[in-house]
C-alpha cells in the first residue's frame, strides 16, 4: 500500500521516495541524484507514517491505494501501447491497482497512433465510464480525444491532455531531462574534458510540451556542464518512439557524422537509445557513441549494466504508476480536491547503483 501527501508540486517527489522505499525489492539507498531521505527504509516509513497523519489532520489529499475503495465506478484506461517495455510496465500497475480498489477497468490500447485513441474515447462514451485515465502520445490530438469521449474527470498519464485533464500524473519532464543531460555533461566533462563532436537529441514530437520539457531539459543539462555548443553540433530528431525508429534515425546521423568518435545521445526513451546503439554497433562505431535515456525500464537494465556507453538513465518507476493513477481518479470520481500534478520521484541509475533500486 503505498501514501502520498500532496501539498503543491514540491511535496509529491518526497513522498514517492517513501513509497519505492517500501515497495521496490533492493530499493535501500539512492544515487547522489536521488533524494537521500530514502537511504534506509525504516526511517522513510517512520516519514511516510507522519506524512499520513499530518494529511489527515489538514485535510490534504491522500494517495493511497484503499482496497474496495473504488467499487461501483467504471473507468476507461487509454493505454498508449502496450508494446513499449515502460508502458506495460505502466499498465500492468494501474490493472493491478484497480484490481485492488475494486474498480471495474476498461483496457483500451492505442498503439501509439491517435486515430485510434480517438477510437477508444469513443468506445468509453459509450459504456458509460465514471472516468477516465488517459495515457495517449499525441498531445495536438488531445481536444478531439476530449471531445469525443464522456464528460467524466481525467487524469493524464505523462503527457498533458487538454482541455479535459484534472489532474497531471507522472514524470516531472524538465527535472528529469535535466538530470539525465547533467550526468552526461559530467560523464563527458571527466573522460573527455568536454570534448564532443556532436549532441543528439532523439525525440517524439507529437508529445508536445512533454518532449520540449524532456529534450530541452536534456540539453540544456548538458551544456550546463560542458557550455553551450555551436548550433550545427545539436541534431534534434524525431527518434519514431520505439528501436525500429530509433536504429533509422541514428544510422542516418551516424552516416553524416562520418569522422565523429565522441558522439554524445540524450534520448526520450530507452527503445530509441537500444535503437541507436544498435545502429553504431552495425556500422563498428559502438565505441564512439555515449548516451542516457529516460525511462530504466527492463528493456534497458542489461545495456545500463554493462553497455560501457550507455551511462544511465533518469528512472521513472513505471511499475509504480497505478499507486499515483488509480486514487487519483478514484478521489476526483467521488468530487475530492486532487492535486493538478502529481510528479514521480527521479533518480539517475547507472552501473554503480543499479542493485540499490533493482538488486
Amino acid at each position: 500500500m503505498s501514501r502520498f501527501k500532496t501539498k503543491g508540486r514540491a511535496r509529491v517527489g518526497v513522498a514517492i521516495v517513501a513509497s519505492l522505499a517500501l515497495a521496490l525489492s533492493g530499493c535501500g539507498g539512492s544515487s547522489d541524484s536521488a533524494d537521500a531521505s530514502a537511504a534506509e527504509s525504516p526511517a522513510v516509513e517512520e516519514s511516510a507514517a507522519e506524512d499520513t497523519a499530518e494529511a489527515a489532520d489538514t485535510g490534504e489529499f491522500v494517495v493511497e491505494v484503499v482496497p474496495g475503495s473504488g467499487g461501483g465506478f467504471k473507468v476507461g484506461y487509454i493505454s498508449l501501447g502496450d508494446s513499449i517495455p515502460f508502458v506495460k510496465l505502466v499498465s500492468d500497475d494501474i490493472k493491478a491497482q484497480a484490481e485492488v480498489a475494486g474498480l471495474e477497468l476498461l483496457f483500451c490500447d492505442s498503439e501509439i497512433d491517435a486515430a485510434k485513441a480517438l477510437e477508444c474515447a469513443r468506445t468509453f462514451n459509450t459504456q458509460g465510464v465514471q472516468g477516465i485515465i488517459n495515457f495517449q502520445l499525441d498531445e495536438k490530438a488531445s481536444p478531439q480525444i476530449c471531445e469525443a469521449g464522456p464528460d467524466v474527470p481525467v487524469v493524464a498519464v505523462d503527457i498533458k491532455q487538454a482541455p479535459c485533464e484534472d489532474t497531471f500524473m507522472g514524470a516531472d519532464n524538465r527535472f528529469a531531462g535535466e538530470l539525465a543531460g547533467t550526468n552526461l555533461g559530467e560523464y563527458f566533462q571527466d573522460t573527455f574534458s568536454c570534448e564532443v563532436d556532436a549532441l543528439v537529441s532523439l525525440e517524439s514530437p507529437g508529445a508536445g510540451a512533454v518532449n520540449e520539457a524532456r529534450a530541452g531539459g536534456s540539453i540544456d543539462g548538458f551544456q550546463s556542464i560542458c557550455g553551450e555548443l555551436p548550433a550545427d553540433k545539436v541534431i534534434r530528431v524525431d527518434g519514431g518512439q520505439n528501436i525500429d525508429g530509433g536504429r533509422e534515425k541514428f544510422a542516418d546521423i551516424l552516416t553524416s557524422l562520418g569522422g565523429a568518435t565522441k558522439i554524445a545521445v540524450v534520448s526520450l526513451n530507452d527503445d530509441m537509445l537500444l535503437g541507436a546503439f544498435a545502429a553504431a554497433t552495425s556500422q563498428g562505431r559502438e565505441d564512439q557513441v555515449f548516451g542516457v535515456a529516460q525511462g530504466a525500464d527492463p528493456s534497458s537494465w542489461d545495456a545500463i549494466q554493462n553497455n560501457p556507453g550507455w551511462i544511465g538513465d533518469t528512472a521513472y518507476f513505471p511499475e509504480r504508476y497505478g499507486t499515483i493513477a488509480v486514487p487519483a481518479i478514484i478521489g476526483l470520481m467521488k468530487g475530492e480536491s486532487v492535486p493538478a500534478d502529481l510528479f514521480t520521484q527521479h533518480a539517475f541509475i547507472n552501473k554503480d547503483n543499479f542493485s540499490q533500486y533493482y538488486g
